[in-house]
């Protein structure tokens, strides 16, 4: 008898102990991945957690945990739980968040062309507009240079088109341009440019910080949002007199923002995800808007006595001639404040003419349904 090995058995049990251990490999993987759990990220806002806009911040987050079976969970913190509203973007750049929710124009003291995406008239575009030059005209390119320039280190999505906002919450009406002299004002962005030439004396404060500071008598008038917001946070407590409509900050929207390192080290699978529930939210959010700020419009008159006076067309007036002022002198200063200005400037001219020549007037619709000569339509 031979005493060498016989080398088809050798194969075969190499080819046995080798099926073995991937099979024992693939029993394995699931437990592997299971373990590992879902990816969580602590998030921020810059909302007070009554307010509807942080309400609007976890609508996201629940979109992006939902479309993700779980495998991302953001979790949302209120503004000042981790670091106050207006450090948001540093504290997201240096990972001490992991993300958040906000506006661009809390940003402005970092670089003055970011007011671009909310402050002022926009060029006659409204925020749903404004959003379109983001994403098709040029604005993202734009964004995404400026946060290089500043050491941003975040990823961001631009989002959720506000109407326009009131001109603000007041003692008694504003009647002339004349009346904001002297007068302390809160406001935020290239609006505290425009409201100083205009002669107040403006203070930027945080959503949640104003309503207090009007009650104390630290200002004397203050703008922030909507119907909604202002209803919640309390401004018919501290006022009765509220001026719609106004151009300081006629368009202005939302951004979502990531830590870079963090959204980079996502799957691509999360990454499309959070792209399309972006987008997802943000029609949401206009609907929702619609809705809210509607119902807290006739509440605020209803229940809560305050009185609202249109905005005297001098007033909007002057508001166009000094952003116009104080955009020129920014631009001057700033060659990149220059190239958005002119770029919002080409896509307005086009997209506001197509809308002013196709969008049929809705006022004429309205007093044909609901005006003091009505009929009933059944």
């Amino acid at each position: 008898m031979s005493t060498q090995s016989d080398p088809s058995k050798s194969t075969r049990r190499y080819f046995l102990r080798g099926a073995a251990v991937a099979a024992a490999a693939t029993v394995a993987a699931p437990a592997v991945v299971k373990a590992q759990g879902p990816i969580s990220m602590r998030w921020q806002s810059t909302w007070p957690t009554k307010d509807i806009f942080h309400e609007y911040a976890n609508d996201f987050a629940k979109k992006v945990n939902d479309m993700t079976g779980g495998d991302l969970r953001i979790e949302v913190l209120p503004a000042g739980a981790v670091v106050p509203a207006f450090q948001l973007l540093d504290a997201v750049t240096k990972g001490v968040l992991d993300g958040g929710h906000g506006v661009v124009v809390y940003h402005y003291g970092r670089q003055n062309a970011l007011a671009l995406w909310g402050s002022g008239p926009a060029y006659g575009m409204d925020a749903n507009m404004l959003l379109a030059w983001h994403k098709y005209g040029g604005g993202k390119e734009f964004l995404d240079k400026i946060y290089k320039a500043i050491g941003a280190n975040v990823v961001s999505f631009v989002y959720g088109p506000m109407p326009t906002q009131p001109l603000g919450w007041f003692q008694k009406p504003i009647t002339r341009p004349e009346d904001f002299k002297g007068l302390r004002f809160r406001t935020v962005g290239l609006s505290v440019d425009v409201f100083q030439a205009m002669g107040a004396a403006v203070t930027a404060l945080p959503g949640g910080e104003i309503v207090a500071a009007m009650d104390r008598k630290v200002i004397d008038a203050a703008e922030f949002n909507n119907a909604s917001s202002d209803r919640i946070l309390g401004f018919a407590d501290v006022s009765k007199t509220c001026m719609l409509q106004s151009y300081h900050q006629n368009a202005e929207q939302f951004e979502i923002l990531f830590n870079r390192g963090r959204f980079d080290a996502l799957p691509e699978r999360m990454k499309a995800i959070i792209s399309n529930a972006v987008e997802a939210a943000s029609s949401d959010m206009s609907w929702k808007a619609i809705d809210r700020y509607s119902k807290d419009y006739v509440e605020l008159q209803q229940k809560d006595k305050v009185r609202f006076y249109k905005t005297p067309d001098a007033i909007l007036q002057r508001q166009l001639q000094v952003f116009d002022e104080v955009a020129r002198a920014k631009a001057k200063d700033n060659p990149i404040f220059k190239e958005i200005v002119e770029s919002q400037l080409a896509f307005a001219r086009r997209a506001v003419q197509w809308e002013l020549d196709t969008v049929v007037d809705r006022r004429m619709a309205f007093n044909h349904y609901f005006g003091p000569k009505a009929k009933p339509p059944l």
